[in-house]
């Protein structure tokens, strides 16, 4: 059972990000597997568990993110990642980052959660387009509880040449992006040191399922005509 992160997970991930090399992380690895990574993978079992029970998504998975970079993109960068995600989201041959998932992030300075896109195709942005021209009120009806709260904000980067316009103020947020995220940020503290962070995160992502449902279902849409 996810008992809480703890002021050892923070020191772990300041202490990967200011000596990101093999030799320091070899010494403290027992740190990073006792108080950040299985704590990780308990809150994300338990939340997958509780989600299903509650919702039962079909061919839904959890996976947890590594803490080593894959080494044919460093860029520069140190061999660890000093952040640490695991997602919901279903399996596919694609990449993640192509799908819509549930996500829940701890990096040392905040923490968030949300749903999105690490980085939507063209052709599922097209798709989502074509279906808000086809039939807009569906999605309407899903934004709209969207406005009338405050814990998640979307986020995304546009197109610089807007795709065309969208048939109502209610969609034109959505309508020219290249991607997007539902994300809720906060700092370091409550409720990320107790079992709390579970039934918050089990609400939140339960809000966003019918969302997380319209754009899991694109993929079934055909490929729009090429105008």
């Amino acid at each position: 059972m996810f008992q809480g992160f703890s002021n050892a997970t923070v020191d772990f991930l300041w202490g990967i990000r200011f000596n990101n090399e093999r030799p320091w992380f070899e010494a403290h690895k027992a740190e990073y597997l006792s108080h950040l990574y299985q704590p990780m993978k308990d809150l994300s079992r338990e939340v997958y568990d509780a989600f299903q029970a509650k919702y039962a998504v079909p061919g839904l998975c959890c996976k947890v993110s590594r803490i080593y970079r894959d080494a044919r993109r460093l860029h520069g960068r140190g061999p660890y990642k000093d952040h640490l995600w695991w997602s919901l989201e279903r399996p596919g041959e694609e990449p993640f980052s192509t799908r819509p998932v549930f996500w829940f992030e701890l990096t040392p300075d905040d923490w968030s959660y949300g749903l999105g896109y690490y980085a939507a195709t063209p052709l599922t942005m097209a798709k989502f387009r074509a279906r808000l021209d086809r039939d807009p009120r569906t999605f309407e009806a899903l934004v709209r509880p969207l406005e009338k709260q405050s814990v998640f904000a979307l986020t995304g980067e546009r197109y610089k040449r807007p795709k065309g316009e969208p048939a109502s103020a209610r969609l034109a947020p959505w309508y020219n992006l290249k991607n997007f995220s539902l994300q809720s940020v906060h700092d370091l503290g409550e409720p990320l040191w107790s079992h709390d962070l579970v039934d918050l995160l089990l609400e939140g992502f339960g809000f966003l399922l019918p969302l997380y449902q319209y754009f899991a279902s694109l993929d079934a849409d055909p490929a729009p005509a090429q105008g």
